[in-house]
């Protein structure tokens, strides 16, 4: 509930809505004390301002905070999640907007949008990047000296909150997760201390945020290593939905024996008849097979050879391209829209298992509105990183997520359980009810450790407006 907060001033009344909780604290007075600190801006809600800077790119919610910080640099941030923590309000941050989880009632959203500069290091393979980056910038970088970073599906996501939460992407079988190549991370931690965390320097919490997220402080930068791979055979093959059940069963048995270098997944899409989607894949179910092979043409072309052979595609998008355009592989969406991501983690996909997912999923099934994916895991992603790491459930053989209102995604992801490790992947989970899913996401003696970092560097639980892990023993 909320409550107005009336505020003495030279000319009359303001006006604030804040949630009643947290009002005695927010004073004109702190707030122009907060105001005369940083070199970015201060937003609150009646700001037109205000409402464009909450726009994100997932629409499923929206954040309310009592104000917004606008940073403009680490100082920025320091002197936000120093002010919150005196007045003892919770803190979030947002780039982005892809992952939102638990949408901020109240307290002090930071947004780092304008924290986006990006430096290779070609000698060196490395690259460092502001909070608010983006991949795409990292990729065209890096590209233009034959390198690439472990990106995700989509160029358009944050750099800092897709690597905290693991990031699986089209080098992941080959390379691992984007967390296991970090190096060096800047944060500022809740008592408004900004730290240089890497495996020497506060290796405990260097531990923890690979892979747990914004639980321990707000990261303003990040150093990480990239990889010689200039191109990529790569691309898409479309197929019509009667296809399906053949393509599932030909792609789960091609798995088994491609190389590392081959990272790929599969998609069943029902899209709605919209302009914004390419006709051929209107108001229909269609297979998406996505392909990303580290290596040359020829065995790319050897290797894909029996997918192609299931039947004709609607589209065969699969070819030699520079890594630049590897957004072209999954073609995620472009333009911010509501959509709700939840998943579990399959320790297989049996045969029993695939024909379960057809009935639920595929020709017959009467899913509306629904996409189901499954990634292939294993290789590099199997293993410890070279540095260890919080990312958890290594032990899967793929992710099976879902894009959907929130019962379609029960109807596809319980009966599929029972194939299930138990556990999640923290990236896949976006919505207002995924906030609890974090211990789902590590094993028990994981998540007890994080509990543990959690407690040392954020006792108060000030960054709970996410995927929150609770302060522990």
């Amino acid at each position: 509930m909320a409550e107005n907060l009336r505020i003495p001033s030279g000319s009359g009344e303001q006006t604030f809505s804040v949630p009643g909780e947290l009002a005695p604290s927010l004073t004109e007075e702190a707030i122009d004390r907060l105001v005369a600190r940083l070199k970015g801006e201060v937003l609150l809600p009646g700001d037109a301002a205000y409402e464009r800077e909450l726009d994100g790119f997932n629409r499923i919610a929206r954040h309310r905070p009592a104000l917004i910080v606008a940073a403009v640099g680490a100082e920025d941030v320091r002197t936000a999640v120093e002010f919150a923590g005196r007045l003892d309000l919770p803190i979030g941050v947002q780039a982005t907007g892809h992952g939102i989880a638990a949408p901020a009632e109240g307290g002090v959203l930071v947004s780092t949008r304008r924290m986006n500069t990006v430096a290779v290091d070609p000698i060196a393979r490395i690259a460092r990047v502001e909070a608010g980056a983006q991949w795409h910038q990292v990729i065209a970088t890096a590209g233009y000296h034959g390198l690439a970073p472990l990106n995700g599906s989509s160029p358009l996501v944050g750099v800092v909150g897709y690597t905290l939460g693991g990031g699986l992407g089209p080098l992941g079988r080959l390379y691992g997760y984007a967390a296991d190549h970090v190096t060096r991370i800047e944060i500022v931690t809740a008592d408004g201390v900004p730290r240089v965390v890497s495996a020497t320097q506060h290796s405990e919490l260097f531990w923890a945020l690979r892979g747990g997220k914004g639980n321990f402080g707000i990261v303003t930068a990040l150093e990480f290593g990239l990889v010689p791979v200039g191109q990529l055979y790569g691309g898409g093959l479309y197929f019509p939905g009667e296809l399906a059940p053949e393509v599932l069963r030909t792609w789960r048995e091609w798995t088994r024996e491609v190389p590392e270098a081959m990272t790929s997944s599969l998609a069943l899409l029902r899209l709605p008849d919209v302009p914004v989607v390419p006709e051929f894949l209107r108001g229909r179910l269609a297979v998406h097979v996505r392909i990303a092979f580290a290596g040359s043409k020829e065995n790319g072309e050897r290797l894909v050879r029996p997918l192609r052979d299931v039947g004709p595609a609607l589209v065969d998008s699969v070819r030699e391209i520079p890594y630049t355009d590897v957004a072209e592989i999954h073609q995620d969406p472009t333009e911010p829209m509501p959509y709700h991501e939840r998943n579990i983690v399959l320790r297989d996909l049996s045969p029993v298992a695939v024909e379960e997912l057809l009935a639920l999923a595929g020709p017959e099934s009467e899913c509306a509105d629904l996409m189901v994916e499954l990634r292939h895991l294993g290789g590099a992603l199997s293993r410890a990183a070279s540095v260890p790491n919080a990312v958890g459930n290594r032990d899967g053989a793929f992710t099976l997520s879902t894009l959907s209102p929130p019962g379609v995604a029960d109807s596809v992801l319980h009966p599929m359980a029972r194939w299930g490790t138990g556990g999640r992947y923290l990236n896949f989970l976006a919505g207002p009810d995924t906030a609890d899913a974090t211990p789902d996401c590590f094993d028990q003696p994981t998540y007890a450790r994080l509990a543990r970092v959690k407690a040392a560097y954020d006792p108060r639980n000030l960054f709970r407006l996410g995927h929150t892990v609770a302060p522990g023993r």
